[in-house]
C-alpha cells in the first residue's frame, strides 16, 4: 500500500465531497431566507446531484481512455466554483446553474481520483474505504461549516467557502513532481487493461445489479441528507442549529461505517459489510421516519448513516473486479454515482412533501430501501488477483530518474541492493 498518496488523495476527497454536502446544508437557508418551496430547493438538489449522475460515467469513459489526473484538481476547484455562486446568486435560475456546475465538478473528480486511490491501496478493502472516509468527513464537515460561514456572514459571505479547494489545489500543484511520476501513464494503462482483457472478462451482467443496488441506495440515502433538517426543524419543532447537529452526526457515523465496512471487507469477505449494511439501514430508516422526537430520530439518523455506508468501500472494490478492463467506468457508476443518482428523484419528491409532508416522503424512501436488501441479497462476490505493480516511465537517456525511484536500468535494482530514497 502506497501510503503517502493515498492520504493525499483522501485528503482531496475530503475536500471535493465537502461541496457536496454543502447542497443540503444550505437549503434551510435558502428556504429561510429566498423564501423557496420544498419543490424549489427539490429542484437544486437535482441540479447538483442528478446532473452529476449523468455526467460521471461519462467521465470514467474519458479516464479509462487515457489518465486525465488534472480532472482531480479541476473537479473540486468547480465544485467549489458553483457552490459560492450558488450561494451568492441573486436568482434562481442562477441558483439552478451553479447548483448544477458544482455537480459537474464533483463528477469529474470521482473517477480518476478512484483509480488512483485502488492503485495506491491495491486488494485491501480497508484502503479503499480510508479513501471513501475521506469523502464522507468532507460531506459531515460541510453542515458545520456552512452554518458557521452563512450564519455569521449571510449568503453573500458564502466566498470563504471556497477557502479549502483554492487551499488543496495550491498542495496539488506542491505535488507536482510526483503526478509527473506517478506511473500511470496512458501506455501503461493501455497495457494493464490489454492484459485483463486476456485473462479476465468483464462481467456486465453482475455489474448491472451492483448498478441496480447503487442507484436504489443512493435514492433513500440522498432524500434522507436533503431532508433531514428540514423534518427536524418542521415536524418535531427543533431548532436550526439541531437540525445541522443532526446532519452531521448522520456524515460522522456514515464515516465510522465506511471504516468498519473495511475492515469487515477484509476479514470476512465483501459480501458481509454489504448485506449487514443494508439489513440495518431499514429500521434505522423507520425511526427518523417515524419518530416521535428530536432524540429518537437523531439516534436514528446515526444508526442509518452508520449501516448505509458499511457496503459503500466494498462494493466499488467489487464493481472494478466486474469491469477490470473498465476501472473509471466502474468507478463513475458507483462511488459517484452513488451519491448523485438520488437527487433526480428529489423534484418529484419535493413535490409530494409539499403536498403531503415530509414524513410521507421518508416512508416512501423507507419501502425503496427495502427493495435495496433485496437486490443486496442476489449479489456475488469477485476476487481477481492483483496486478503487478507498475513501473514508472524509464528517463530519457542522460536524464535522471525522479527521486525515491527504486528501480535502476530497466527496472533493476540499484547496484550493490541499495535503494535510491531509502525504500
Amino acid at each position: 500500500m502506497k501510503r503517502g498518496q493515498l492520504a493525499f488523495l483522501t485528503g482531496t476527497h475530503i475536500v471535493n465531497d465537502l461541496y457536496q454536502g454543502a447542497v443540503p446544508a444550505l437549503l434551510p437557508f435558502l428556504m429561510s431566507q429566498r423564501h423557496y418551496s420544498y419543490t424549489a430547493v427539490s429542484g437544486i438538489a437535482l441540479a447538483a446531484s442528478g446532473l452529476s449522475s449523468v455526467v460521471q460515467p461519462l467521465f470514467g469513459l474519458l479516464v479509462d481512455r487515457r489518465h486525465r489526473g488534472w480532472l482531480i484538481p479541476a473537479g473540486f476547484l468547480t465544485a467549489a466554483a458553483g457552490i459560492t455562486g450558488a450561494a451568492m446568486a441573486d436568482s434562481y435560475p442562477l441558483t439552478w446553474l451553479c447548483a448544477a456546475l458544482a455537480g459537474i465538478g464533483i463528477a469529474a473528480y470521482h473517477p480518476p481520483a478512484t483509480n488512483q486511490a485502488r492503485a495506491a491501496g491495491g486488494q485491501s478493502q480497508r484502503a479503499m474505504s480510508l479513501f471513501s472516509v475521506g469523502g464522507t468527513l468532507g460531506a459531515s464537515l460541510a453542515p458545520a461549516l456552512v452554518t458557521l460561514v452563512v450564519g455569521s456572514y449571510g449568503l453573500n459571505g458564502s466566498w470563504l467557502l471556497a477557502v479549502p479547494a483554492l487551499a488543496t489545489a495550491l498542495l496539488w500543484a506542491a505535488q507536482g513532481r510526483w503526478q509527473r511520476y506517478r506511473g500511470h501513464t496512458p501506455a501503461t494503462a493501455a497495457t494493464n487493461r490489454a492484459a485483463a482483457a486476456s485473462t479476465h472478462r468483464d462481467d456486465w451482467r453482475a455489474f448491472g445489479r451492483l448498478v441496480a443496488t447503487t442507484v436504489a441506495w443512493s435514492v433513500p440515502y440522498v432524500t434522507v441528507t436533503s431532508m433531514l433538517a428540514l423534518h427536524i426543524q418542521r415536524d418535531l419543532h427543533g431548532s436550526t442549529g439541531l437540525g445541522a447537529a443532526a446532519l452531521t452526526l448522520l456524515t460522522l457515523a456514515g464515516a465510522a461505517g465506511t471504516l468498519l465496512g473495511g475492515w469487515l471487507g477484509d476479514r470476512h469477505g465483501r459480501m458481509t459489510p454489504i448485506r449487514t449494511g443494508y439489513l440495518l439501514a431499514v429500521p434505522a430508516l423507520a425511526a427518523v421516519a417515524f419518530a416521535p422526537s428530536v432524540g429518537v430520530a437523531v439516534t436514528g439518523a446515526v444508526a442509518f448513516g452508520l449501516a448505509m455506508f458499511l457496503p459503500f468501500a466494498p462494493q466499488v472494490t467489487l464493481a472494478q473486479d466486474y469491469l477490470p478492463t473498465r476501472p473509471g467506468t466502474a468507478s463513475g457508476l458507483t462511488l459517484g454515482l452513488a451519491m448523485s443518482v438520488g437527487g433526480l428523484a428529489a423534484p418529484a419528491l419535493g413535490r409530494l412533501a409539499d403536498a403531503h409532508g415530509l414524513r410521507t416522503v421518508l416512508a416512501l424512501v423507507l419501502g425503496v430501501l427495502v427493495l435495496v436488501l433485496g437486490c443486496s441479497l442476489r449479489l456475488r462476490d469477485r476476487v481477481l488477483p492483483e496486478p503487478a505493480p507498475e513501473r514508472l516511465p524509464e528517463p530519457e537517456p542522460g536524464t535522471e530518474r525522479p527521486e525515491g525511484d527504486p528501480a535502476g536500468p530497466a527496472g533493476a535494482p540499484a547496484a550493490g541492493g541499495a535503494v535510491p530514497g531509502g525504500r
